[in-house]
């Protein structure tokens, strides 16, 4: 019998160099949770086939229109995002309104890093999404898809 017929094929990150893909993700009118989930799989590789888990086999991911994102329920007023500066009394909150109009990219930012493991594989996974305000975005000669 052929067992090689049936044998997993781990790919390597070497590999996945020239097969990276980019997808442009409209946040239009879209909830972040599930935004950020379906980013969080693309920037693993975990929409491909040839996924594995101890290798950067995923693709790069363009955010525009962050600013226009939605959350449900009275999230907008209560919605809290903690920041902690490792000195006592160092808790900082903000609401997701504040921040919101501070910088509307970081609430998809924040979103995607929480899905996405914390070692050093998720943080080079992190570095393949990029988010921009509004329908402008610089990577026009990558030509990427929308998704």
């Amino acid at each position: 019998m052929n067992t090689l017929s049936y044998r997993t094929k781990s790919v390597s990150s070497l590999e996945m160099q020239g097969q990276r893909k980019w997808y442009v993700i409209n946040a239009e009118n879209q909830s972040v949770g599930r935004l950020s989930s379906k980013i969080a799989s693309i920037l693993m590789g975990k929409n491909k086939p040839s996924f594995t888990p101890h290798a950067d086999t995923g693709d790069y991911v363009i955010v525009i229109n962050a600013e226009k994102v939605r959350l449900t329920g009275k999230k907008w007023e209560q919605k809290e995002y903690k920041d902690y500066s490792h000195h006592p009394g160092g808790l900082k909150t903000t609401l997701a309104e504040e921040l919101l109009e501070k910088d509307a990219r970081r609430i998809i930012e924040r979103g995607v890093k929480g899905m996405i493991p914390k070692t050093k594989l998720g943080r080079a996974m992190y570095k393949k999404m990029f988010v921009y305000k509004g329908e402008e975005h610089p990577h026009v000669a990558q030509k990427p898809e929308a998704l």
